[in-house]
């Protein structure tokens, strides 16, 4: 569907209302009030690689855009937003899906009250992969896009993402770089105290920080440290071609590989020469179509 087309089933509304702004900083330092969130809607958080087309299907019957409805496709996180959005959106066409779009607010579209409300009525959502921290410096510096995610997903929208659109669901979002090792690897090599760098995400997820690529990039050390820093917080690793479906604090894991979960069980932990150590740190390993309490 084109853009032409949703801007005329729009209205203007109200004015957009701020949403907490992005700041990087080490593991333990963000500055952010949790959001109450208690919608309708549901998450479909994708570990990145492939999308097999059972999945594809699963977030069509799940957003219900097979019988009504549209879906909007934000390639913020891209590094060429015409070619996010062009496979964004492929395989929902090739599954029958017309009433589809991609934007990229910032870069190249504006983000004003029609696009407010387009996003606040959209029945799917889909968030692609590449830069995490791209795509919440957009919404840091259009406030409204964080606000209209939310109001959607309190609507009964299907909000998903791939990759880095994974990684923004949560309220602590890994970024990916380090303190001590400036150059970016896709995996940590140690478990070292204020190492980690995290920024505020979407937070359409509380008590959670979310990891991707998780098996296959052998990204252990980096939830871990995560658990260990923030031991109110439950890690979930999630491998590529696979996700977890989350409604009603219910998380379904789809796909064709696992779901790694960390929970940090004792709130201890210690330092030595800026290694850390702790203690029950319980590991669960779940399997497509198991599912667990968050």
């Amino acid at each position: 569907m084109e853009k032409s087309y949703f801007a005329t089933l729009i209205l203007i509304m109200l004015a957009i209302v701020p949403v907490y702004g992005c700041s990087e900083s080490a593991s333990g330092t963000n500055s952010f009030e949790p959001a109450e969130l208690s919608g309708d809607g549901a998450l479909f958080i994708i570990g990145g690689g492939s999308r097999p087309e059972a999945m594809v299907e699963r977030m069509i019957e799940e957003s219900g855009i097979d019988a009504e409805g549209y879906a909007i496709v934000l390639t913020m996180s891209g590094f060429d937003p015409d070619t996010s959005g062009y496979y964004g959106e492929l395989q929902f066409r090739e599954l029958g899906v017309e009433d589809i779009a991609s934007y990229d607010f910032g870069r190249e579209d504006e983000f004003t009250e029609e696009s407010k409300k387009l996003l606040e009525e959209a029945s799917l959502i889909y968030i692609t992969g590449g830069s995490q921290s791209r795509f919440m410096n957009a919404v840091r510096n259009e406030p409204g896009i964080g606000t209209s995610l939310r109001s959607a997903y309190e609507n009964g929208a299907l909000i998903a993402g791939t990759s880095a659109g994974a990684a923004v669901m949560s309220r602590i979002m890994i970024t990916g770089d380090q303190v001590n090792y400036p150059e970016y690897t896709s995996t940590f090599y140690n478990l070292e105290k204020n190492n980690m760098v995290t920024a505020e995400g979407l937070g359409l997820i509380e008590g959670v920080i979310v990891d991707q690529h998780f098996v296959k990039r052998a990204r252990n050390n980096r939830l871990i440290t995560a658990v260990i820093e923030f031991p109110d917080q439950t890690g979930i690793g999630i491998d590529e071609s696979t996700a977890i479906l989350i409604r009603n604090n219910r998380a379904e894991v789809v796909g064709v590989s696992q779901v790694l979960v960390y929970r940090n069980q004792s709130d201890y932990s210690t330092v030595f020469e800026g290694k850390l150590g702790a203690r029950d740190i319980s590991l669960n390993i779940y399997l497509p179509g198991e599912a667990f309490e968050l």
